[in-house]
């Protein structure tokens, strides 16, 4: 199986582009599946996820042309319905937990769909709810099937109503958009999702001829229309590859420039890492990060220990809080990290701890971390990846760490970092590819 042998302690220089954003890519390309006219879409991450999301819309019958290393066409003139019914399509839609983002497309324009229960992260209870309660409410029929694990849905007249959805799921909310914009009538959708990935998708929706107001708000209006013509469309950099190259900077006291940031679409995240004390500077739409030697940890304001906590966008993504956390494992201070939304999303702290980190795993969502303010260093292991955005985090903490690591699983890495190994080598990290069976757990 593939690993990474990583041996850390050095500091890093050099620039580093972010890859497209991985979970806006997820949304886009299913939206293709809405018209039959001709898409481009550019700066796609060449990532697993969205690879195989690529590969089951071609198998749908989507005519996909790849143009460049980062930017393809999409034609889906002739989509073979019977797929869904297939074995293939069975093994290759549960592997993948972004599947679920074609149903709203093909529920719009054709007025039925089927999915697998989809795969992912195993990061906690992720539940579809928000996702089928809208479409039931668009006036959508679907039923699950216990002994197949498939989804199936009906919806051959769907009309426009009001929807007010228990969570702010971004996907759930792309989702319901659009099978709103083929359905007759006006539909209201109240606790949106607002980030920028889905104001992305709504702008090239309406770019398609969609009618959507209200985008940036939680509170969105969409008027149904008869058809949706081609566009093309940039992906935005992914926030989630910023925030973790700005950990990496501090945690192995490197000067990074990361370059082409969208610095106006990322938030609260470069004023979180702010409050780590790490310092950084913009650029044009580049965040310089200067070499660090020690950074401190700020307190509220009436010197309780900071605490950060993931929420709904505007506020902090929950993508992030695993890189807040080993980060500020080598900060001055302490801060109390609190995951929110995933209750499995902190068990990767045991590995930090073996690396010699003092972290208190307070329960399933709550971590807090003493920072070592690198009077000592992390010391190398052997341990494996359990998702995406721990398994960076590991990454990270290798990087820093003396003597050597070996990181198994890398696959979940991979899932949602293009060519991580090669953009860390030309920054100057000791990071190979190699063939081991893990043997810790």
């Amino acid at each position: 199986m593939n690993a990474f042998e990583i041996h850390g302690g050095k500091p890093l220089k050099g620039e580093i582009i972010p890859q497209g954003a991985k979970n806006e890519a997820l949304q886009i390309l299913s939206a293709v599946l809405l018209t039959e006219e001709e898409m481009t879409i550019s700066n796609i991450p060449d990532i697993k996820d969205v690879n195989k999301l690529i590969e089951l819309l071609g198998d749908l019958g989507v005519r996909v042309n790849r143009l460049n290393k980062d930017t393809y066409s999409f034609q889906a003139k002739d989509i073979n319905l019977d797929y869904f019914k297939s074995m293939e399509f069975r093994a290759k839609g549960s592997g993948l937990r972004g599947s679920i983002m074609i149903v709203g497309p093909l529920l719009a324009r054709f007025g039925k769909a089927a999915i697998p229960k989809p795969g992912g992260d195993k990061i906690g209870r992720r539940r579809l709810d928000t996702h089928f309660l809208g479409f039931e409410k668009l006036g959508a029929r679907f039923q699950y099937d216990a002994d197949t694990h498939f989804f199936n849905v009906d919806a051959t007249n769907l009309t426009g109503t009001y929807i007010l959805m228990e969570e702010a799921s971004v996907t759930g909310t792309a989702n319901i958009v659009m099978a709103a914009v083929l359905a007759k009538g006006t539909t209201t959708i109240y606790n949106a999702a607002c980030e920028p990935y889905l104001q992305q998708l709504c702008k090239m929706l309406n770019r398609m001829g969609a009618k959507i107001s209200g985008i940036g708000s939680n509170l969105l209006t969409i008027d149904g229309v008869d058809q949706l013509g081609g566009t093309t469309h940039r992906m935005l950099p992914d926030m989630i590859e910023v925030g973790s190259f700005i950990g990496l900077a501090a945690m192995t006291e490197s000067e990074i420039t990361i370059k082409d940031v969208a610095f106006h679409e990322l938030g609260i995240i470069p004023s979180v890492f702010s409050r780590l004390g790490i310092q950084f500077e913009l650029r044009g739409d580049d965040i310089y990060i200067p070499t660090q030697h020690t950074y401190e940890i700020d307190t509220f304001i009436d010197g309780s220990i900071l605490t950060i906590s993931d929420a709904p966008w505007p506020g902090f993504t929950p993508d992030l809080l695993s890189i807040v956390l080993v980060t500020a494992a080598q900060a001055k201070g302490n801060v109390l990290i609190h995951q929110k939304m995933f209750e499995s999303r902190l068990f990767f702290v045991d590995k930090l701890i073996d690396m010699g980190a003092q972290i208190i795993l307070c329960d399933p969502h709550r971590a807090t971390v003493i920072g070592l303010n690198k009077a000592f260093r992390l010391r190398g292991i052997e341990m494996t990846s359990p998702d995406i955005r721990a398994g960076v985090s590991l990454l990270i903490a290798a990087l820093s760490a003396q003597g050597k690591s070996i990181i198994h699983n890398i696959e979940q890495i991979e899932r949602g970092y293009q060519d991580i190994e090669l953009r860390l080598q030309a920054l100057g990290a000791d990071i190979k590819r190699i063939q081991a069976n893990p043997t810790l757990h």
